[in-house]
């Protein structure tokens, strides 16, 4: 296997450290077929960035968010992990890091055998929703059943109340319990390791500098430049799922 001296470093790195945490970015998931951000086709970049002033204020707008639910969903759910989302299961179920923190709302890492616990999703999840009266949660599978068999819009099974979303929408604060313990992985964390953001977005950009205020190192992989390459100890330019599967193999070669 060739390396470059990047991914020799990093696989250096990584072999000595104790507690590893991951930070990924839409930039992981572009090669299982889902758009970036901030990339030409990014939503970001079309506009098509759904924002908390964008929430339906009518039963008819509801049900019209309900019928393009219905028709993106099975895109969303067909979507597989890739060679990186792969990679870093098997370091973290292997041992050699604690845990992912992410602002995908994909699923795609627990698709690649994580459990819930050793991943933090900071903008939620496109696969579940949950009621505005109660907080209750329901699948986003149960949604979709109840949508092909021809209810325009599905109520909580639990209270009858209006679902929504288990997203966060542009303007909404990040749910507390998830940003703590993403805040108490990245000061544990004596190596984290950025796959796929642009780290633009606060306070989930903070999470990489509260590793190295604490004296950790930082490893960034991306295709483009990303606000805090200049904090990194090592960058990797390059595609996630190939540069992922490389180090891992690197690491746990020595295992």
């Amino acid at each position: 296997m060739r390396l470059t001296p990047q991914e020799s470093e990093a696989i250096t790195l990584m072999r000595a450290a104790e507690r590893i945490a991951f930070f990924t970015g839409a930039g992981i998931s572009t090669e299982s077929g889902l758009p970036d951000y901030r990339g030409p086709d990014g939503v970001w970049t079309t506009g098509k960035i759904p924002s908390i002033g964008e929430m339906p204020k009518t039963d008819e707008a509801r049900i019209d968010l309900w019928q393009r639910r219905k028709e993106m969903y099975p895109f969303m759910r067909s979507r597989q992990p890739n060679e990186g989302h792969l990679a870093i299961t098997r370091l973290i179920r292997g041992g050699h890091a604690l845990a992912v923190i992410t602002q995908n709302i994909d699923g795609l890492h627990q698709k690649a055998g994580l459990p819930d616990d050793r991943v933090i999703e900071l903008h939620g999840s496109t696969h579940s929703f949950r009621c505005l009266p109660h907080g209750h949660v329901v699948s986003g599978d149960w949604v979709q059943q109840h949508l092909e068999a021809g209810e325009i819009d599905p109520r909580c099974p639990e209270c009858g109340g209006v679902l929504r979303s288990n997203t966060i929408l542009f303007g909404e604060s990040l749910p507390k319990a998830a940003l703590e313990m993403a805040v108490r992985v990245a000061a544990a964390a004596d190596l984290m390791i950025v796959v796929g953001s642009s780290l633009v977005v606060y306070p989930a950009a903070q999470l990489p500098q509260i590793t190295k205020e604490r004296g950790g190192k930082l490893i960034i992989i991306d295709r483009a430049p990303t606000a805090l390459d200049d904090l990194a100890d090592i960058v990797i330019r390059g595609e996630a799922g190939h540069v992922m599967a490389t180090l891992a193999a690197g690491v746990m070669e020595e295992s």
